[in-house]
């Protein structure tokens, strides 16, 4: 018999419930558990069980396949991945069963590609991506680590996304648009290509 796959996910926030549920659908992950620092207080999220604080990654590092942070500020997930690979964990991204990725696109460690996302041929994600529910990265995109898109970003082909910038939800841009590092875009802002 298999043995099970174990996933810690660090965070049982909103996200932290959405990114839970899309590994267990995947069938890559047969158990989840989260890490938050609600804990003790906190001990179910989800019908999952809360098994420590942050403090306790090295602890459950022996127990854990893989683990994934799942906190929407990009500052906090960066730091946070630092500390899973401290522990000597393995960085993993998890994609919901009704994502839609290409065969052809490099998604980097520690993101997440949510339920009905797409993701173009030779798109390029890089660590700890977000891309949210029915959110879109056209072909040849290039997103740098720790981008954050909102629930149903629509990315033309050829975007860039600078490192820890954040589209809020319904954010457009179009073919050859340039977003600059750490920039944060309002909900439904439309962004277009300079001459």
């Amino acid at each position: 018999m298999s043995q099970l796959r174990k996933l810690l996910v660090l965070g049982a926030g909103g996200h932290g419930k959405a990114v839970a549920e899309a590994a267990l659908l995947s069938g890559e992950w047969q158990q989840v558990v989260f890490l938050d620092d609600r804990w003790p207080e906190l001990k179910v999220v989800f019908g999952l069980p809360v098994v420590g604080g942050l403090s306790h990654l090295a602890e459950n590092a022996g127990a854990a396949d893989g683990a994934i942070a799942a906190v929407g500020n990009n500052c906090l997930r960066r730091a946070w991945q630092g500390k899973i690979t401290a522990a000597g964990i393995s960085l993993v991204s998890v994609v919901h069963p009704h994502a839609c990725v290409s065969a052809s696109a490099l998604v980097g460690p520690g993101s997440a590609i949510m339920s009905l996302a797409v993701v173009g041929t030779e798109a390029r994600l890089g660590r700890g991506v977000i891309i949210n529910a029915g959110a879109v990265v056209d072909h040849d995109a290039t997103l740098d680590d720790y981008v954050h898109l909102g629930v149903g970003v629509c990315l033309a082909g050829g975007v860039a996304v600078g490192e820890s910038a954040w589209l809020q939800a319904g954010c457009s841009a179009g073919y050859g648009v340039v977003i600059e590092p750490g920039l944060v875009i309002k909900p439904g802002q439309a962004l277009i290509a300079k001459d």
